[in-house]
């Protein structure tokens, strides 16, 4: 596995950095319905913008978005996996709480992965997982107490655009027909706009709000950047899969780029909420394309979990740069509600990261992994792999005493170590314990429990 490259921030963001000393967010003094554009990378590193340190991958748009924003830089996914990470942006609830932990459900087969026969009996083995979730109230569900007409495109794990209660989108869902993750809404941003274009028409006639969720195939796999692109990249990367995998970042940057000027064009910026965050990370492979290294995605460190989170609201939000505050995907949905005057939910985890109050009363956020596939459809944590707790600058990585016997608990200073090379759970044990009564408070899973009660030991 090629070693990380340290990421720095730019020198241009000291300025903003020292003026927000000791002001970890902002309030917002206004309540409307602004329109609402979301935009989820899928498969990206952390580091891999220009406004996070990179020194070749080239990311204008995404840095002139992170300039008008409430940027955290620190901020966290709940899962290192997209189906989950996904579940707990449109839900604000962690993944053991929404119950979809993985990607698709296990199940014996004895025909190719992903053909249309499996993705019909993977969906028949989902159902039970998918029906419990749309239990939960969904983010569009709360926006449609506004009258907000919502879009989705892109990725979508959780059956139609109509499942998920958007007024309009491009993912049907059929398995017959080859839905599984997003279908024919994996085209938005590969194959232009348009979609979302005619929708804000729409949108703008009816003179109603709208939330758009822009949650596109990129930079994922395959790596497939316009020839220019790639052509740019080859100079510079290491290897040609590197360069098709930096290509698809500023392919990816572009097409933000586009939907940011047609707002402007439209004449709607002023009025629209920007939300940007990134599923899970990623670390590409050199010698493989489209394979990604390890602890990337699906894995509990850094390049797996950790991401840039933006919130943009001109006149509202004042710009700032934050590097130090612990943020989550969990506080997406209760930071949404609170700008668009929805009353507050007390069972959702998250906060609202415009609350300065909330983030400095928050001593810890946490995260879980989970294998790519769902054990048991009926009690998800079963592919439990690691629990995850920050509290900055500490980091601690607990195995799943069940299906990792072998695994040690990981205890890491992000400050001294962000590469996450020197356990020291034994040296700061301490430390270590603290942080795993943390966890423990926060979450114990279904099968720990049942095993306690049973007398057997863990």
């Amino acid at each position: 596995m090629p070693r990380p490259i340290l990421l720095f921030l730019p020198i241009i963001w000291c300025c903003m950095l020292l003026a927000s000393c000791g002001e970890p967010a902002t309030d917002v003094t206004e309540s409307s319905s602004p329109n609402i554009l979301l935009i989820i990378s899928d498969d990206q590193a952390w580091g891999d913008y220009s406004f996070m340190g990179h020194d070749q991958i080239e990311t204008p748009r995404l840095d002139q978005l992170a300039e008008e924003s409430l940027t955290f830089t620190r901020a966290y996914v709940t899962a290192p996996l997209c189906s989950p990470s996904l579940a707990t942006i449109i839900t604000g609830l962690y993944p053991h709480q929404h119950g979809i932990t993985g990607n698709d459900p296990l199940f014996e087969w004895d025909e190719r992965r992903y053909s249309s026969e499996w993705n019909v009996e993977r969906r028949r083995q989902f159902d039970p997982v998918l029906r419990q979730f749309l239990d939960h109230t969904l983010l569009t569900q709360r926006l449609a107490q506004r009258e907000y007409l919502s879009l989705q495109t892109g990725k979508l794990w959780t059956g139609s655009w109509q499942d998920s209660h958007f007024t309009h989108g491009m993912t049907h869902g059929d398995p017959e027909q080859g839905g599984r993750h997003g279908d024919e809404g994996l085209v938005i941003g590969r194959e232009g706009l348009d979609p979302i274009y005619n929708f804000i028409e729409e949108a703008d006639s009816l003179d109603r709000p709208f939330f758009i969720w822009y949650a596109p195939f990129l930079p994922h796999a395959p790596h497939t950047p316009p020839a220019e692109l790639e052509a740019k990249y080859v100079e510079r990367a290491p290897t040609p899969a590197v360069a098709r995998y930096w290509a698809m970042c500023e392919w990816f940057d572009q097409t933000c780029g586009a939907l940011l000027d047609h707002l402007d064009q439209k004449g709607l910026s002023d009025n629209t909420l920007v939300v940007y965050v990134c599923d899970n990370g990623w670390i590409q492979d050199p010698e493989h394309p489209n394979r990604y290294a390890e602890r990337s995605k699906r894995s509990p460190y850094e390049g797996g979990i950790r991401t840039p989170m933006m919130f943009k609201l001109p006149g509202r939000i004042p710009a700032r740069l934050d590097t130090t505050t612990l943020a989550s995907s969990i506080d997406i949905v209760p930071t949404i509600m609170s700008i668009c005057d929805l009353a507050p939910d007390e069972t959702l985890p998250g906060v609202n990261v415009l609350e300065r109050a909330a983030l400095q009363d928050r001593k810890a956020i946490f995260a879980e992994a989970y294998d790519h596939d769902i054990a048991d459809v009926n009690e998800t944590t079963r592919s439990l792999q690691y629990r995850i707790g920050l509290e900055y600058p500490w980091k601690l990585l607990l195995p799943d005493t069940f299906n990792l016997p072998e695994a040690m608990p990981e205890l890491f200073n992000l400050d001294d170590d962000p590469m996450e090379r020197n356990n020291l759970v034994s040296e700061q044990a301490d430390v270590a314990n603290r942080m795993q009564q943390l966890i423990d408070t926060w979450w114990i899973p279904d099968h720990y429990r049942k095993v306690k009660s049973s007398g057997e030991s863990q």
